[in-house]
């Protein structure tokens, strides 16, 4: 093993760990040098959950004397991960420094990864999203081509940004299909090979990679981003080319015995309805999702319908999307208000079992159609009515998410934080 080397306020830090860059191996640190890391750490987690904090804030929060704090923070202001941020209100005596994490100290991946495209935003160790979301337009497909095509499409977005690669924190990615989020291995894409999709990614960004299902992570970025942030007990839909579904259940992301809780899109539907990529027939994915709304779109095109859906893709049916059906209804266009109905209908009757079973406070829909707004949401609402017992629906809301696109990405920057927090919050510190 390496012996432990110091870093730039003379304390030996953690060989892999992100925050902690310059670092030995983490058994070699002696008991009061590995308190002593978890002290510090435990500053930083506080500082990232609750913001800018003072001294005598600080102290509370970790049950540590004042001189100790003061020493821990100056090391982490050496370390270049915390800057003073002015000076506080009174609570007594003189007026407290207070301290926040420093914005590029560390920086944070998120990615979306769709069937047809993938997301990806830079954020900083504040939550604050860098420039816009960028798109790497290739469809996912299971080879070290695409994931040697997204690792340079990362890249190059890091070297635009002029991001230093030393100062990523780690890279969460929200991917489609069966996935274990302990293992990071999925059961249908990137299974080309014996490795996981963590591991596939570790290798190439030499970072840590957070891998979970994307409707799990779109979940998660509502709940500590968005419309879910004040609830315990939600339902999140993530309807894009699929159907994935992420549970918020007392507080918590469900994942399910094996990590696969939460495939809503494949409940049988219809009997005897179309083949699904799963492998079964009928399943609600190949009734309601959006790429199912695109083949209802296109039928009814051919069948002589009107719709100013052509004139939005310049008369080329095959560029229709579900984000162009959206666009369409907005503007009014009667044939896309009329099939984003149809699907409100398959996934009101959906989701009536849910809400019969998890009894939650709020559904939502998030991904493509969440511009959708009112045009799936109301269809949604009377089908449940139908199907139903009210008493049960009255206090169940139907929104859609806050977050919009963004929620994906962010869920994905959130399961980093978790991550590489965990440690701290596996030996008690917070």
């Amino acid at each position: 093993m390496m012996p432990a080397s110091e870093n730039i306020s003379g304390q030996p830090s953690l060989t892999g760990d992100p925050v902690f860059i310059r670092s030995g191996n983490f058994e070699e640190l002696t008991n009061l040098n590995r308190k002593k890391y978890f002290q510090k750490k435990s500053i930083l987690h506080f500082l990232y959950t609750r913001g800018i904090l003072s001294n005598p804030e600080i102290c509370k929060l970790t049950n540590l004397s004042s001189p100790s704090i003061n020493k821990l923070l100056k090391d982490l202001i050496n370390d270049g991960l915390v800057q003073e941020e002015g000076i506080g209100q009174s609570i007594g005596g003189r007026r407290p420094n207070i301290f926040g994490l420093k914005p590029d100290s560390r920086f944070i991946i998120g990615i979306s990864i769709n069937k047809n495209f993938s997301e990806l935003a830079v954020f900083n160790i504040r939550n604050e999203m860098l420039g816009e979301i960028r798109i790497f337009e290739r469809s996912l497909e299971s080879s070290q081509a695409f994931v040697d095509g997204l690792y340079d499409f990362c890249m190059n977005v890091l070297g635009e940004m002029e991001i230093d690669q030393e100062r990523i924190l780690g890279i969460g990615i929200g991917i489609p299909g069966l996935i274990n989020p302990l293992s990071g291995k999925s059961y249908s894409w990137l299974n080309y090979s014996d490795k996981s999709v963590k591991e596939l990614f570790e290798e190439k960004f030499a970072k840590p990679v957070f891998v979970d299902n994307d409707a799990r992570v779109m979940a998660l970025g509502e709940y500590v981003f968005g419309s879910a942030s004040d609830k315990k007990n939600v339902l999140c839909l993530n309807i894009g080319a699929g159907i994935g579904m992420g549970m918020i259940l007392n507080g918590a992301v469900y994942h399910g015995h094996s990590g696969f809780a939460g495939e809503f899109g494949h409940i049988k539907i219809e009997e005897d309805g179309a083949l699904c990529i799963c492998g079964k027939s009928g399943c609600l994915e190949t009734l309601a999702s959006g790429d199912a709304l695109v083949k209802l779109a296109m039928q009814a095109i051919d069948e002589g319908r009107e719709s100013k859906i052509l004139s939005l893709v310049a008369n080329e049916p095959g560029k229709i999307t579900s984000k162009t059906i959206v666009e369409a209804a907005r503007k009014g266009d009667q044939l896309s208000i009329d099939l984003l109905a149809v699907i409100g209908n398959y996934l009101g009757k959906g989701l009536a079992t849910l809400i019969h079973i998890f009894n939650p406070e709020a559904i939502i829909i998030g991904g493509n159609l969440a511009r959708a707004d009112q045009f799936i949401i109301d269809p949604i609402q009377q089908t449940l009515n139908k199907f139903t017992i009210y008493q049960i629906k009255k206090d169940t809301s139907i929104v859609t998410s806050s977050l919009g696109e963004n929620s994906a990405v962010m869920g994905a920057m959130a399961i980093v934080i978790n991550g590489v927090f965990e440690d701290v919050r596996s030996n008690g510190v917070v």
